[in-house]
C-alpha cells in the first residue's frame, strides 16, 4: 500500500508510528478538545430548540392589540386651560376597532398562516370556599389550537369546548380542588357569570400560566367580559419565525393596531441565547488554542529529535518543500483522527447526558440534535488547527542545514 503514499506520507506517518507515546498524548488531547465543542454545540443547539417550540406551541409568533388609549387634558372650566391636569384613561377590556375587516386583510397576507380572533379578560374562578383570580381566553379552538396547542398538553379530560365548557391548567385545578366535570362559577369585574364545567386540564410546564390561564369558547368570552361580538386581540402565526418582527413591524405601520411579536415578548431569553452563544464560542477557540499549542509542541520536539533522519533527507535530495510538507501532513493527520475520535466520545457523552437528565414526568429535557453538519465542521476545524500548528515545525525543519544535523 506504501507504494501508493507520495514519499511525503510515507515519512509523515511513519515518523507519527516511531513516536506513539507522544502520538498517543496528543490524540488524546485532542480528542478531548473536540469532545467538549461537540458535546457542548449540541446541547446548547438543543436546549436552545426546545425553548424556541415550547415559546412558540403556547402563545402567538405575531399578535395584535387594541391601541392605547390616549391621555387628555381634565378640565375644571369650559376654557381653561391653564391647571388643566393630564388623566390616564381607565383600565377597561377594549376591542379591536373593525377587527373582522383586520382578519379577513391579515388572512390575505402571504406571510401569515393562521389568524384567530380571541377575547381575553381577568375573571374570579370559584368552587366551594376556594376562589382564585383566572385570565380568560375566548377563542374559536379550530384556529386558536393551530397557534397556541392546548392538545399538545392535555393531562386529563378532552379538549371539548362548548358554551358551558371551559379547560383550566393543573395548578388552578390543584387551587380549587376541582377535576375534570366539576363546576366553576366564574365570575367578571362587570358583574357578569356563568357556570361552567371542566372538560380538560393541562400543563404548560409553567406554574404561573397553570395557575391563571383558562379557555372558553369565543362566545362565551365576549359574553362575560361584556364584549359582544368583540375581539381583544388577533392572534397570528407566520411563514417565517424569525422574521415575525418585521412582519409585526410592517403590519402595525399599516394597520390601527398594537402589533407583538415573540421575538419582543421574549426578549430576555433571546439575551440569554446571545450569552450562551458567546460563552461556548470563547470555550472552542480556548480550546482550539490549546489543542493547537499541545500539536506545536509534540512536533517541535519531534523535529528536534529527528534533525539527523531530517539532514540524511535532505543530503539525499529530499527538498525544503517536502520536508515542509512532512510536518504539515503530520499535523493535518493528528487533527482529523482526534476529531473523529473526539466527535465519537462527544457524541457518546451527549447521548448518556440526554438519558440520565430528565424532567420530574420523566420526559426529556432537551431533544438529542446531532447534526452531520456539526461533526464535518468539527473534523474540518480540528483538521485545519492541525496543519497551522505544524507550521512552525515544519519550517524549522526545512531550514535544517544538512551537514549540522548530520555532523551532530
Amino acid at each position: 500500500m506504501n507504494r501508493w503514499l507520495p514519499f511525503e506520507w510515507i515519512a509523515a506517518l511513519r515518523f507519527l508510528g516511531e513516536g506513539r507515546m507522544q502520538t498517543a498524548f496528543i490524540l488524546g488531547g485532542i480528542t478531548i478538545g473536540v469532545g467538549v465543542i461537540v458535546f457542548m454545540s449540541a446541547m446548547l443547539a438543543g436546549l436552545q430548540t426546545n425553548f424556541i417550540k415550547r415559546v412558540l406551541t403556547s402563545q402567538p409568533q405575531i399578535q395584535l392589540l387594541p391601541p392605547d388609549e390616549v391621555a387628555r387634558p381634565l378640565r375644571f372650566d369650559p376654557g381653561v386651560i391653564e391647571g388643566a391636569l393630564v388623566q390616564k384613561p381607565s383600565q377597561r377590556i377594549l376591542s379591536i376597532d373593525q377587527w373582522q375587516s383586520i382578519a379577513v386583510a391579515m388572512r390575505a397576507r402571504p406571510d401569515v398562516v393562521v389568524v384567530a380572533p380571541t377575547a381575553s379578560g381577568s375573571a374570579l374562578a370559584v368552587r366551594g370556599d376556594a376562589s382564585r383570580s383566572i385570565s380568560i381566553t375566548g377563542m374559536e379552538p379550530e384556529q386558536y389550537f393551530r397557534i397556541v396547542r392546548v392538545p399538545d398538553y392535555l393531562v386529563a379530560g378532552e379538549v371539548r369546548l362548548g358554551t358551558d365548557d371551559i379547560l383550566i391548567g393543573t395548578e388552578l385545578a390543584k387551587d380549587l380542588g376541582a377535576g375534570v366535570g366539576d363546576k366553576l362559577n366564574v365570575t367578571t369585574a362587570n358583574g357578569s357569570g356563568r357556570i361552567l364545567t371542566i372538560t380538560g386540564i393541562f400543563d404548560f410546564g409553567n406554574k404561573g400560566a397553570n395557575e391563571r390561564n383558562t379557555y372558553v369558547a369565543l362566545r362565551t368570552a365576549q359574553s362575560l367580559l361584556n364584549l359582544i361580538g368583540g375581539a381583544t386581540t388577533i392572534d397570528m402565526t407566520v411563514t417565517d419565525t424569525y422574521a415575525a418582527e418585521d412582519i409585526a413591524r410592517d403590519i402595525a405601520a399599516v394597520v390601527p393596531v398594537e402589533a407583538d411579536s415573540w421575538i419582543t415578548t421574549n426578549a430576555q431569553f433571546f439575551t440569554a441565547v446571545r450569552a450562551q452563544k458567546t460563552s461556548n464560542t470563547l470555550i472552542r477557540l480556548f480550546v482550539g488554542i490549546s489543542v493547537a499549542f499541545g500539536i506545536a509542541a509534540v512536533l517541535v520536539v519531534s523535529v528536534i529529535q529527528r534533525s539527523k533522519d531530517i539532514g540524511i533527507l535532505r543530503a539525499m535530495g529530499a527538498s525544503r518543500g517536502r520536508i515542509l510538507r512532512i510536518f504539515l501532513i503530520q499535523g493535518g493527520v493528528l487533527g482529523l483522527f482526534g476529531s473523529v475520535l473526539g466527535s465519537a466520545a462527544g457524541a457518546g457523552a451527549l447521548v448518556l447526558w440526554h438519558h440520565l437528565l430528565r424532567q420530574v414526568d420523566g420526559s426529556e429535557l432537551f431533544p438529542l440534535i446531532l447534526e452531520p453538519s456539526l461533526f464535518v465542521a468539527a473534523a474540518l476545524l480540528a483538521t485545519l488547527t492541525g496543519v497551522v500548528a505544524g507550521l512552525a515545525p515544519a519550517v524549522r525543519a526545512a531550514s535544517i542545514d544538512p551537514v549540522e544535523a548530520i555532523r551532530g
